[in-house]
């Protein structure tokens, strides 16, 4: 992608970058930093601020913007602030320098998984604020930490804490994928040849092999979903009518699918709020979780832009039969 050289570097570039320099890393993330970060920013956006210990050191911090309606159920913009290890030394640079080649790639753990989100929230709702904007419904941002470990002490417990219930949450944004790329190392949900998780992907598989091993030889899922919610994309839905109606007016092609990693949004679902993955890096390579992780700059910048849409379009979805 040949990038649009500009006089000095753009602000919300600047800032993306100082949070990748923040190491979140598992398995022992600096959360402490990360939550001053995200303090500062609700102090300078003019946010609420609440910082909730679901487990010792593991926040979820939660910056709002009123709605002016508060009888109407709130958006929900979630993001997860760790990060997955790193091997450095298969890195052409310092994955936590954040660093930009002269091509305006932005190298970093976290740039696409998913700190690039986390920034882009924020750098929507603050152009919404600066023009003066107002919308019926509050928005909350949710920054929680442990996903990449499973969410265990983070939103696990989180959605079943009476802060959680007090947000009211009626929709919910989280991480997502647009496209694919091909290559051996990466994030679990893709389908990559030759791993180890692929020779042990059946459950049957798992059974047959106790069963031949003899007595006392059992298995245990450490997690496992037997029935998923999933959100509707109808276009009778309001939510998802809002959304989509955004991206066919921005131009932006949508294929649903259903995300095949497990992310945060489970436990949301699971709780009755409706949740789509959604994270605005079209032609880009996936690189989650692989080594060089990368994102080009004016992707990120086009993402702003199209939170800054999609956001008022959802925080002014009227009144459903259900608040009325």
């Amino acid at each position: 992608m040949a990038s649009k050289r500009r006089e000095g570097e753009h602000p919300s570039v600047t800032l993306f970058r100082q949070y990748l320099r923040i190491r979140s890393v598992q398995p022992e993330p600096d959360y402490g930093a990360v939550v001053a970060f995200l303090e500062e920013r609700a102090c300078q956006l003019g946010l609420g601020c609440q910082k909730v210990e679901v487990a010792a050191g593991r926040v979820v911090t939660v910056l709002t913007w009123p709605g002016t309606n508060p009888r109407l159920s709130s958006l929900l913009l979630n993001s997860h602030t760790d990060v997955v290890p790193v091997f450095k030394e298969h890195w052409r640079h310092d994955p936590f320098e954040a660093f930009k080649d002269a091509d305006g790639y932005i190298y970093g753990r976290g740039a696409q998984d998913m700190k690039c989100v986390s920034i882009q929230y924020l750098e929507a709702v603050r152009r919404l604020k600066v023009e003066g904007h107002h919308f019926p419904r509050t928005i909350h941002m949710t920054f929680v930490p442990d996903e990449e470990i499973g969410g265990h002490q983070g939103m696990e417990l989180f959605v079943k804490r009476p802060e959680f219930q007090a947000l009211r949450a009626g929709f919910a944004l989280d991480e997502g994928v647009q496209v694919t790329s091909t290559g051996k190392p990466g994030h679990g949900s893709r389908f990559i040849e030759d791993t180890a998780a692929e020779k042990l992907a059946f459950e049957e598989q798992l059974q047959g092999w106790c069963q031949a091993a003899g007595k006392g030889v059992t298995f245990d899922f450490a997690q496992k979903w037997t029935e998923p919610r999933v959100t509707s994309t109808d276009d009778s839905d309001p939510w998802w009518a809002a959304f989509s109606g955004v991206c066919k007016d921005m131009n932006l092609t949508l294929e649903p699918e259903i995300f095949p990693a497990a992310t945060d949004s489970r436990y949301l679902r699971a709780v009755g709020v409706p949740a789509l993955g959604f994270s605005p890096m079209n032609h880009t390579p996936v690189l989650l979780h692989d080594h060089d992780e990368r994102l080009h700059e004016d992707v990120f910048l086009r993402g702003i832009d199209i939170y800054t849409r999609l956001l008022p379009a959802l925080a002014s979805v009227p009144t459903l039969p259900s608040e009325s």
